[in-house]
């Protein structure tokens, strides 16, 4: 190994490099995440089957009535529900995942010769599930704010929820123990009231199963595409290709949402599952069958449409901002 190979090698391994590469990726994902926040309000409130908004599911045109009656009763704010909860999850979260890609892309792929489709998803996969997995509570907390639409004491002023009483509220829901409940019931209620920290994992195994898809096909797609389109002098940082960026990274984010896209419909049915049933987890198979018997196959796919509203651009400014990112810090 040459000097400059050895030298270059400890540099991506050093602590500084890690830092930097984190900084990028987690500036990316707040950016991105800001880009289509009002999205993903509509988005979680259909995937959750909010009661309010199952009228408008299932269509574009429904999107924008959904979102015009946030707007309407809760003004710009109402369509940022959740948003404060978004960012503290996103930067760590994107950190997390862009620099884990980093390190294990350059340990499986150290050149370009050794670039393979089965390595680049690897690399997607171990990245995304790493920062899931650190990560979680603050997003079940996110999605109870964002699934949020009214009190249930309509004589008490509407109160826009906060990070802190979302986090109050999963953390002792379910107090008490219905009088109807089952022995299982009882004991997976004497569980999360012993350890209510649990509460914060509701949806965790389903969520890190369907990380394996979106962040492998993911990144797996933005290499693969780039290796065929750019210049190889291009595929690194040294010139700015926005255009490029944008246009791979929407391509990329496309297939990754339709690959997991039924993963994340049920993981957000869990994660409200402390509003529908306080009382208990939710499994995987309850989930499944109920989606199946109230809307087909259809309803793996509910919101898919603005799924890809929201992922497309969000995955393209994601990328981008990355590869800027990255440039302007000289990772």
């Amino acid at each position: 190994m040459s000097p400059n190979a050895a030298s270059a090698q400890s540099d991506k391994h050093s602590l500084h490099y890690i830092i930097r590469s984190g900084l990028a990726g987690g500036t990316a994902g707040c950016v991105a995440k800001t880009v289509v926040a009002p999205l993903d309000r509509v988005k979680i409130l259909f995937q959750a089957s909010n009661p309010d908004f199952q009228k408008y599911a299932g269509s574009w045109s429904g999107a924008y009535r959904a979102g015009n009656e946030i707007f309407r009763e809760r003004g710009f704010r109402g369509l940022f529900q959740g948003h404060s909860a978004t960012l503290l999850r996103v930067f760590p979260y994107a950190a997390i995942k862009f620099m884990a890609y980093d390190q294990v892309h350059y340990l499986l792929m150290p050149t370009v010769e050794q670039e393979t489709n089965v390595r680049r998803f690897m690399a997607g996969a171990i990245s995304g599930t790493m920062s899931v997995f650190c990560t979680y509570p603050l997003e079940v907390i996110r999605v109870r704010m964002a699934f949020q639409t009214r009190q249930v004491d309509k004589s008490v002023e509407t109160v826009r929820p906060s990070f802190m009483g979302a986090y109050r509220q999963i953390y002792h829901e379910g107090s008490v123990i219905p009088s109807t409940s089952s022995s299982q019931e009882a004991i997976t209620k004497h569980t999360l009231n012993r350890f209510p920290l649990l509460k914060f994992y509701r949806g965790f195994t389903v969520t890190m199963i369907g990380m394996v898809p979106y962040a492998g096909f993911s990144f797996l797609s933005w290499g693969f595409l780039r290796s065929h389109f750019l210049h190889p002098s291009k595929v690194g940082h040294s010139q700015p290709t926005p255009v490029a960026d944008l246009a791979i990274g929407a391509v990329s984010g496309a297939i990754a949402q339709t690959a997991s896209y039924p993963f994340e419909v049920i993981r957000r049915r869990m994660q409200v599952g402390g509003i529908t049933r306080p009382d208990r987890w939710l499994r995987w198979g309850e989930i499944v069958t109920t989606i199946w018997r109230s809307s087909g196959w259809r309803g793996f796919y509910v919101g898919l449409s603005i799924g890809y509203l929201k992922i497309v651009p969000m995955t393209a400014v994601s990328f981008a901002v990355w590869q800027g990112g990255k440039r302007l810090l000289n990772v």
